[in-house]
């Protein structure tokens, strides 16, 4: 017996419904309303506008248009991430309230945000042998869009802001290929060279005047799970890297006790479960490990925030 087209979307249809009733996974006005996807991209492209004006508009700005387009997008970028922040937090008086506080916070610090960028940009400059100019770097460095967006994040993280942070660093990631928890703290002059593949968790520190390569991860070792055999949330559980550290490609480093010591450099493919002293050379050899002391270098400035 053929059954219609019409019957077979009418069932379909009803098992998706019963699928919604039992399992959840809804997004509906009649409950509180998520943040949109469409509207967190929107919010990023306008950060990044801020940050870098005239690098993310389809062309330059002219000089006497800043002032007053800055301005204008200071007004727009506020008022949307003010609707995102309360639609996270929920739609009530003290929601309202909270979502001004933090972008009050971000706005007040943008400039220095930006300066700590500028700073990135400069550590590419000088550590990339195939970069020919600053403006080269903002236009076509991954890294560049990855880490401005996890600044940025990071502020509204600290400031207890759920849900956009996090849809914010995975805009990123899904355009560049970098993942970057907002969580994690990065100092100035950071450096990711080609950057497809790289992972840092969320409670990665990372000092100033950093070098990573493609591949890299910064993880966890293992997680502390409770009677039920459920993973607990929070805790320590990813590295350490301290200033002037160099990590090459498709390299592991794992665990929240994991400390990488100051000016080290980790070989690529290495896979790191413990702590290396300051000046360390780690690297394979005939399927070892070897830890041997490097010539002393020079401080590495701080332009951490």
């Amino acid at each position: 017996m053929l059954v219609s087209m019409e019957t077979l979307l009418a069932r379909w249809a009803q098992k998706l419904l019963d699928s919604y009733r039992t399992r959840g996974g809804l997004n509906v006005s009649d409950d509180a309303v998520l943040p949109s996807k469409h509207e967190v991209a929107a919010l990023c492209t306008g950060i990044m506008q801020l940050l870098f004006p005239g690098y993310h508009d389809g062309g330059g700005l002219a000089k006497l248009e800043l002032d007053e387009i800055t301005r204008e997008r200071v007004a727009a970028v506020a008022d949307d991430l003010r609707h995102l922040i309360h639609a996270a937090l929920g739609a009530d008086n003290a929601a309202a309230a909270k979502a001004t506080d933090c972008v009050r916070v971000l706005f007040e610090r943008l400039p220095e945000i930006r300066g700590v960028l500028l700073s990135d940009v400069d550590a590419a400059y000088e550590g990339d042998p195939a970069a020919p100019g600053r403006e080269e770097i903002i236009l076509s460095y991954p890294y560049i869009e990855a880490i401005s967006i996890q600044r940025v994040a990071h502020l509204l993280y600290l400031e207890g802001v759920p849900l956009i942070p996090r849809m914010m660093t995975e805009w990123a990631h899904a355009r560049t290929g970098i993942d970057i928890h907002p969580g994690a703290t990065i100092g100035g002059r950071f450096f990711i060279d080609h950057g497809t593949g790289v992972v840092i968790g969320e409670t990665c520190t990372i000092g100033i005047g950093v070098k990573l390569y493609h591949g890299v991860t910064l993880g966890a070792r293992s997680f502390v799970k409770d009677e039920q055999g459920r993973i607990k949330k929070g805790g320590k559980r990813h590295p350490n890297v301290e200033d002037g550290v160099t990590i090459y490609p498709n390299a592991t480093v794992l665990g929240g006790e994991t400390v990488i010591g100051q000016d080290s450099t980790i070989g690529g493919n290495v896979f790191l479960l413990q702590s290396v002293p300051p000046n360390s050379l780690v690297y394979y050899e005939e399927a070892q490990i070897r830890v041997v002391a490097k010539s002393p270098r020079k401080a590495v400035l701080d332009y951490s925030i």
